[in-house]
């Protein structure tokens, strides 16, 4: 049986992950970390603790769906008590991500902005129609609900990612999150992502490949936040069987 250990378990998809575990076979929710009391009702077999050694020395795998900042603990934390971590918090500083990258040396820790298997297919399919398109624009849109904090979307930035990578452009040279005034004209790398904010949309990508006569948009929608909690759960189990090391969403699913 695989114990689970979940970090941002009052957050919208840790709450999803906790009962969707209850239906996983062969695997079993073994401890959360809470810093207040919970606002919901849990197994009293559960340890609920807000000592995060306590929580990693329960768990064969933990799956964090936190903040960047109570990331960072986690991960520094693992250092000292190193446990597989499923990472799906976006947002991360470059300082987090390099202690992400510090940790993967001495355990195995699987780090993706997006868990569903539509956006790692997505992803895959972004790189190659950049590449074979090398004439065309790249507009990149994506929304969320009302309360999502970081801008743009952890999932805009990796899909702008593989876009320029296939190109061989380094992101932060071309991307453009905003336009507003006499600009002068879209140059000729540019590629832009661009976020929208409202209601309760889970979550949806368009990535738009533009030229002279035609273009092309990939789009994908998530209609339910268990796309995010089931693939976590999936990934979890997969990861306990890896080796120290860092990994993707495309790892666990063999893309």
């Amino acid at each position: 049986m695989i114990k689970v250990g979940v970090f941002g378990a009052s957050g919208r998809v840790g709450k999803l992950i906790i009962e969707d575990l209850k239906q996983s076979e062969g695997m079993q929710l073994s401890a959360v970390y809470a810093r207040r009391e919970l606002d919901f009702g849990i197994d009293p077999s559960v340890l609920v603790t807000s000592e995060m050694d306590a929580l990693l020395r329960a768990s064969d795998v933990v799956i964090d769906f936190s903040l960047p900042e109570a990331c960072e603990k986690l991960l520094e934390a693992t250092l000292n008590n190193p446990t597989p971590l499923v990472i799906g918090t976006t947002g991360l500083s470059v300082h987090q991500l390099n202690l992400l990258k510090e940790a993967s040396q001495r355990m195995p820790v699987l780090y993706a902005t997006n868990m569903s298997l539509g956006v790692a297919l997505l992803n895959k399919l972004v790189y190659q129609a950049s590449q074979a398109l090398r004439d065309f624009d790249i507009e990149i849109v994506e929304m969320h609900h009302r309360h999502k904090k970081d801008a743009p979307s952890g999932t805009a930035l990796t899909l702008a990612e593989s876009a320029a990578k296939a190109r061989g452009l380094e992101l932060d040279e071309v991307r453009v999150s905003g336009r507003d005034g006499n600009i002068g004209e879209r140059s000729k790398d540019e590629i832009a992502v661009m976020a929208l904010r409202g209601g309760d949309i889970v979550g949806r990508h368009t990535v738009g490949f533009y030229n002279d006569g035609e273009f092309i948009e990939l789009n994908h929608t998530a209609t339910s936040r268990n796309t995010f909690s089931k693939g976590a759960i999936r990934a979890a189990r997969w990861l306990v069987e890896q080796k120290e090391g860092l990994y993707s969403i495309s790892d666990c699913l063999g893309l």
